[in-house]
């Protein structure tokens, strides 16, 4: 007569059945983990992989996001970037952002040779910036300088009073807001502003004298907020030498004893579309389809909307709307 397992035998084999299904699902899990973030590791960070030359991109208006703080603090720390060119394309930003980025590139440079290459400009903000590298190459017709700071605010008054709204507040002190857009500034919030343009003017100033080993006429003669080509920028000290990426390596080379034939690497922070915004998502879908002349402008509009919303103190150089 045929035995059959009896019921404590079948639930016993159903449940070691589960547990190994159970124990196989999560193993898999975890080697299709481990796989797929090694292969993003090594398709997006092949910059750490290998001695090279980083090449870190200044685009746009500069704002010393956490970010790119971040990437550049990497940099610093990497063990197989054996040097830095920082390729600025920029009018500036806030004043803050620029001296934060400044300052993490001097802490770089006591680590590993850091060079500044200006394409089409450097200008305000993006001149700090260059300010921080420990040689200055442009182009000869790329625009450098623009060394002041500016504070604007909008005023509505007249057009609130045109259609017969007026804003009323209760304030602490009579500085206390201003200047607040709903009515004429004060002499005295005049001036207080004028305060703080000054000290950071002054600032700048002495950040431009020091790095570049100006005397009191030589700086007299750029910092009016005037914009320079390359070549007249040689003339006045702003920059080192004419050329560009290929140049500034031939001096790493040369100069910082850097290994020749090194592979340039760009280094970027990562960046979800949702963060671009319309135009900066549109751009980066356009790169990743090989249109990059059409991303060109979309990515310049984006710049210009976030120089827009800039606050507080900004050092950056703008062209007036043509009407």
């Amino acid at each position: 007569m045929a035995s059959y397992p009896d019921a404590d035998h079948i639930v016993d084999r159903r449940i070691l059945r589960r547990k190994l299904s159970f124990w196989r699902i999560v193993t898999f899990l975890i080697v299709a983990g481990v796989l797929v973030g090694a292969g993003l590791y090594f398709s997006t960070s092949d910059t750490k992989s290998g001695h090279h030359i980083a090449r870190l991109s200044i685009e746009g208006v500069i704002t010393g996001d956490k970010d790119t703080l971040k990437l550049v603090r990497d940099i610093g720390h990497s063990r197989t970037a054996d040097a830095l060119i920082v390729s600025i394309e920029s009018p500036g930003g806030t004043t803050t952002g620029a001296e934060r980025l400044f300052k993490e590139l001097r802490a770089i440079s006591e680590k590993k040779p850091v060079v500044a290459v200006v394409g089409t400009m450097a200008a305000s903000g993006g001149y700090i910036a260059a300010l921080g590298t420990d040689r200055i190459f442009a182009e000869g017709n790329s625009l450098v300088g623009s060394i002041g700071v500016l504070f604007q605010y909008p005023n509505f008054g007249k057009l609130l009073d045109t259609v017969g709204v007026s804003v009323e507040s209760v304030k602490s002190s009579p500085l206390k807001a201003s200047p607040s857009g709903y009515e004429p500034t004060s002499p005295e919030a005049r001036a207080a502003i004028a305060a703080l343009v000054g000290d950071s003017f002054a600032w700048f100033k002495e950040l431009v004298q020091t790095r570049r080993s100006l005397s009191e006429d030589e700086l007299a003669k750029v910092s009016d907020g005037r914009v320079f080509t390359g070549r007249q920028s040689i003339e006045l000290k702003l920059v080192d030498a004419l050329g560009g990426e290929r140049e500034a390596i031939a001096w790493l080379e040369r100069e910082r004893k850097i290994d020749k034939g090194l592979p340039v690497r760009d280094w970027k922070k990562d960046r979800s579309l949702e963060r671009l915004g319309l135009l900066g998502a549109s751009a980066a879908v356009l790169d990743g389809m090989g249109l990059s002349d059409l991303a060109a402008p979309l990515r310049r509009l984006a710049s210009l909307g976030d120089a827009r919303l800039l606050d507080g103190l900004v050092s950056i150089w703008q062209v007036a709307p043509v009407d």
